[in-house]
């Protein structure tokens, strides 16, 4: 029987639990079986409004502290995440579906990660001294920005909170970050761990809802930055109503990745690569490489390769850590992919195995490849977000580097080659933002991830994330007599 979870409450506000049952009622339905296991209530007008305020109040308080302090605070929330690992990688389990055997190891963890990496960088923010010619001198101070919106997905709950609120607070800043609607859990122990490990209270609130939730703390003028992560569509009805307040903004948005495969490439390197890079999270993750271009003189080997390897999938309780491989997120999602698999045979491509939906509760997706797909094909345009793969054939790497950049995304890339003077030619040339070699899809917090074009605006992760949570003040010094026509 399913775990049933009650959080104390629906919202996280001012440091305690917040409940408001005049918001409408929001089942959380767990993938593996479509049982509801708890029922929260997204937030109302006055939630927001108290959330937002605490934040404010928060923040006067917070950026008054020194880098060291607020460094202190997020390095002991990151130590308690990882105390309790266990604990909360079974609610990220039980809110997404994906395996306990996934959730140990790649969501509270990197979570921590996160907190712990951006609590070191806190004591070492600073500005600069500019020497200027006779004696005058100039520094820059860099500053909070103040109240930030994290607006989250559904398929890293517990990671998304932490990316989003590790850069903002070791900067000096408050956030309210609001969940996706499907996976409202995780994010409130999250604001609960913070609140523990010493954070002024409100600094990180979550409340709930969809988006005219997230539309109000868009375009609430009390927030100074909005960061999403989430489908096109969606980033730019957030960017747009972000830029009505010329807000700053971090857009982590979708793609349709390349994943090219050279024909002197280690096949079974590539087939994890692929495989990592499709099934993974049952492929619902933004920077999949769901085009995977293969060589045609390896292209055989390497799906008699990859079928074999998916004969390895594990279904079941995703609470049993010998499953590795779990439901897709709710029936709307597995609704759309289907849709996707039905066109991909409509259009021409070739069913290499999968596609069917399996016969149990839940919402549950067999991994999908297709063989034989044109570059125009619906399957290799659009973001699918499920476990379906495009397999495209290519022979030169002229070739393939076009058809790979001939895309209106630009969230990631990869490349599988020997020839590492090959594999960075071929990664300087082609338009994403975060790429790979002979890998895929790895996050770690040092790394800088986000897109180009309609892929997004931004970077989380790395130094470079400071630059989107903080701003700088240009302060000039003369220290002469000052000048004037009259």
């Amino acid at each position: 029987m399913t775990k049933t979870i009650q959080p104390a409450a629906s919202h996280h506000v001012g440091g305690a639990p917040l409940e408001d049952t005049a918001g409408a009622e929001m089942p959380v339905i767990h993938p593996a079986d479509g049982r509801v296991i708890a029922t929260l209530h997204a937030a109302t007008p006055a939630v927001i409004d108290r959330a937002l305020e605490s934040a404010r109040a928060a923040q006067a308080d917070w950026a008054a502290r020194s880098g060291t302090e607020r460094g202190r605070v997020l390095r002991r929330a990151a130590d308690i995440m990882r105390d309790r690992n266990r604990a909360l990688s079974e609610i990220e389990t039980l809110d997404t579906g994906k395996p306990l055997q996934e959730t140990l190891v790649a969501d509270a963890t990197s979570g921590a990660d996160a907190l712990e990496y951006f609590g070191g960088l806190a004591a070492s923010l600073a500005g600069q001294h500019i020497p200027l010619g006779g004696g005058d001198w100039a520094y820059t101070v860099r500053e909070p920005l103040g109240v930030c919106a994290g607006i989250g997905a559904w398929n890293y709950p517990t990671q998304i909170a932490c990316w989003k609120a590790a850069p903002a607070l070791a900067c000096g800043n408050a956030m309210v970050f609001k969940p996706s609607e499907e996976t409202p859990l995780s994010a409130l122990e999250v604001a609960a761990i913070l609140t523990e490990a010493g954070a002024p209270p409100g600094l990180f609130n979550v409340v709930q809802g969809a988006g005219e939730v997230g539309h109000a703390l868009a375009t609430d003028p009390r927030v100074a930055k909005v960061s999403l992560t989430g489908s096109v569509p969606t980033g730019r009805k957030v960017y747009a109503a972000a830029a009505e307040g010329l807000k700053h903004v971090t857009m982590e948005l979708g793609g349709k990745s390349p994943l090219i495969v050279f024909d002197d490439a280690e096949i079974e390197d590539a087939v994890g690569g692929a495989i990592l890079g499709n099934f993974y999270s049952t492929g619902q993750i933004c920077s999949n490489g769901t085009r995977v271009f293969l060589h045609r003189a390896i292209r055989d080997r390497f799906l008699e390769r990859l079928c074999a390897r998916l004969e390895g999938v594990r279904t079941g309780d995703p609470l049993d850590e010998s499953v590795n491989y779990g439901p897709m997120i709710s029936a709307r999602q597995l609704e759309i992919v289907q849709g996707y698999i039905a066109k991909g045979l409509e259009e021409g491509a070739r069913l290499v195995t999968g596609g069917r939906r399996l016969q149990r509760e839940g919402f549950w997706l067999e991994p999908t490849v297709f063989a034989d797909v044109a570059d125009d094909m619906t399957i290799a345009r659009e973001e699918i977000f499920g476990p379906v793969m495009s397999v495209l054939d290519f022979d030169d790497e002229e070739e393939v580097v076009a058809r790979a950049n001939a895309t209106a995304y630009g969230l990631s890339a990869g490349v599988f080659t020997r020839d590492m003077t090959r594999a960075h030619r071929v990664i300087g040339r082609l338009e994403a933002g975060t790429c790979y070699v002979n890998s895929y899809n790895d996050a770690p917090v040092e790394m800088p991830f986000g897109g180009v074009k309609a892929s997004g605006v931004g970077r989380e992760n790395g130094t470079a994330a400071i630059e989107h949570y903080s701003q700088l003040k240009s302060v000039y010094v003369r220290m002469g007599r000052v000048e004037a026509p009259y």
